[in-house]
């Protein structure tokens, strides 16, 4: 039994010292074919735990439907990390932030009556209670103490960052404790006085997070909780990009100085991430920072110790050297790479228009105001929003109020702009000249805040449509959360631009090895191969290549479908390196 203690100075692994030497890796970024070798590489560079936060929207997409097959394994990437010889830490939640939609929260959860998250609500804490009883349930026998790897537990997550509700932390405190028995918990928190008063726990290890100054930051964390070790629960050695940035990277030299002054000060360590991997899909959340809204982007790579692509870094190599001053390590023994390869140009010959294909993808719904995705029962996607204006009233100014996240809109069937929450445009100028004019605006979900004071995040249209101070009613609405894309009627029609298109193409392929799809000179959209959801791609960068997993690819033929919204070619090209900035 591998029971996780601690006294003043250090953590106790069966009453012997141990530095943790924990890496991050979650198992629903990288596809489950490639969790034994990513694990291997980071117990090769000397660690000897690994981190996954679990993620709830994924394990309950919709209210009662539970979910732990493929990518959402956790029990599976447990046992994987236990064979090839790592501890593991487990961060369930309920909430997680990670840069992941909505913290790792489900849509749903926005459409129960008189719910108030992170808090002691009876309707929110109803909700974390059913998915306890399944997760807890699935967990159980992995813990250290019925002989399994997990060896700590935390109690939700960085909440002195969010609020103050003792009540609720003890709430969850004791909700863990009770379905997992005498288990190591803990909490994590940044630094600073309002966030370890905010998130600490009777009863529960404090643990910190931050970058550097390590020193003082421990210094901090001892002057609240002098009678524990030191860890550090997320070194941040890189960080995360949001589009439209500059992509994010931490020189060595840095990353090794901070790590130094955190063993020499006795500290164990969680380095977040040491694999990002990717945000496949639509599960990339969002920052909502001074009144901007901030999307990230489809890679998660993160600069970590492994690349998005399971590569190893220089990074790699310099952390297992330093390791290597603390504690005795066998000589490397890796893992062959992962194959990389090029295949050359992908050419589409097929498409078919969005607007002209509403009906296969969706069933209309009625309603009277234009609401919001989550009114409709949708969680991530696109949404089509359709009226009538009467009347041939002129020049006016259209305003589609508090739009989240975009909005592409149609006049008569023509392009008549953008509206867009990133930028804050909401109006447009309009010439309203028919008698009958069909108003049209396709809306996109880009993803829900995951962190601070924003985190509930309607999406679609969240408040109303006017042309001038008029409010537009009567809508006729198409939720397309595009989780199915293999229904529709494609021809081989010419593209026009800024009206969104399918494009249908294959790949052929001999020998099946990683690639990455580059996206240059497309606009924004977002890719399928063989129906999964690569994840978005955007002009703005940083990000110009999708990571495309050899498991994801058949030997034959694979059918690649962009889902573009604006500018339209007819190729893409299969590259063996990737673009991230």
């Amino acid at each position: 039994m591998n029971k996780l203690t601690f006294n003043e100075q250090s953590f106790l692994l069966n009453g012997e010292e141990i530095r943790l030497l924990s890496a991050a890796m979650h198992y629903f970024r990288t596809v489950p074919e490639y969790w034994e070798d990513r694990l291997i590489k980071l117990k090769e560079c000397g660690f000897n735990t690994v981190e996954t936060y679990v993620a709830w929207n994924i394990h309950e997409p919709e209210e009662g439907q539970f979910h732990f097959e493929g990518l959402a394994d956790v029990e599976q990437f447990i046992r994987t990390a236990e064979k090839v010889g790592l501890h593991v830490i487990v961060r369930p939640g309920p909430y997680i932030c990670a840069e992941w939609e909505f913290g790792g929260l489900p849509y749903w959860l926005m459409t129960v009556p008189q719910i108030k998250l992170r808090c002691f609500n009876q309707p929110y804490l109803e909700k974390v209670d059913n998915y306890f009883d399944v997760l807890f349930d699935r967990l159980r026998p992995l813990l250290a103490s019925n002989g399994g790897p997990i060896i700590a537990i935390q109690v939700e997550n960085e909440y002195g960052s969010f609020g103050n509700d003792q009540r609720y932390l003890q709430y969850m405190r004791d909700s863990i404790q009770r379905r997992i028995g005498d288990e190591l918990l803990f909490t994590s928190d940044g630094p600073e006085h309002a966030m370890l008063n905010g998130g600490m726990i009777e009863g529960v290890l404090e643990t910190v997070n931050f970058g550097s100054r390590a020193e003082e930051a421990f210094q901090q964390l001892k002057t609240y909780q002098p009678n524990g070790p030191l860890m550090c629960m997320e070194f941040w050695h890189g960080w995360f990009d949001h589009w439209g940035e500059e992509h994010h990277t931490r020189p060595v030299a840095s990353v090794i100085e901070s790590l130094e002054e955190i063993l020499q000060n006795n500290g164990s360590v969680n380095f977040y991430m040491a694999h990002g991997g990717t945000n496949f899909g639509f599960y990339n959340g969002a920052n909502h920072h001074e009144e901007v809204y901030q999307p990230t982007i489809t890679s998660y790579d993160y600069d970590g110790l492994l690349t998005e692509s399971g590569d190893l870094t220089e990074k790699f190599y310099a952390v297992r050297k330093t390791f290597e001053k603390y504690v005795e390590l066998p000589e490397l023994n890796l893992p062959a790479p992962t194959a990389k390869k090029s295949y050359g140009e992908i050419h589409f010959h097929e498409r078919a228009a969005l607007l002209d294909s509403l009906d296969l993808l969706a069933a209309p719904q009625q309603s009277e105001a234009p609401l919001t995705m989550e009114a409709y029962q949708q969680g991530y996607g696109f949404i089509v929003y359709q009226t009538q204006v009467k009347g041939a009233y002129g020049k006016q100014v259209l305003t589609v109020q508090d739009i989240h996240d975009r909005g592409q809109v149609y006049l008569n069937g023509k392009y008549a702009g953008t509206v867009d929450r990133m930028s804050g445009t909401s109006q447009l100028e309009v010439d309203i000249t028919e008698v009958e004019t069909k108003l049209c605006i396709i809306v996109e979900n880009m993803g829900r805040v995951n962190y601070g004071p924003a985190l509930v995040d309607y999406k679609g249209i969240t408040e109303g449509v006017r042309l001038n101070n008029q409010f537009l009613f009567d809508w006729t609405v198409y939720p397309l959360p595009l989780t199915e894309v293999s229904h529709l009627h494609y021809t081989n029609q010419s593209a026009a631009n800024n009206h969104p298109y399918f494009h249908r193409g294959i790949l052929h392929v001999e020998e099946r090895a990683d690639t990455f799809i580059d996206m240059s000179g497309w606009s924004k959209g977002v890719l399928f191969v063989n129906g999964y959801n690569l994840g978005r791609y955007w002009e703005i960068g940083p990000q110009h290549t999708l990571y495309l997993p050899a498991p994801l690819l058949q030997e034959g033929d694979n059918e690649i479908i962009v889902f573009e919204l604006h500018q339209h070619h007819d190729v893409v090209s299969s590259i063996d390196i990737p673009r991230l900035g």
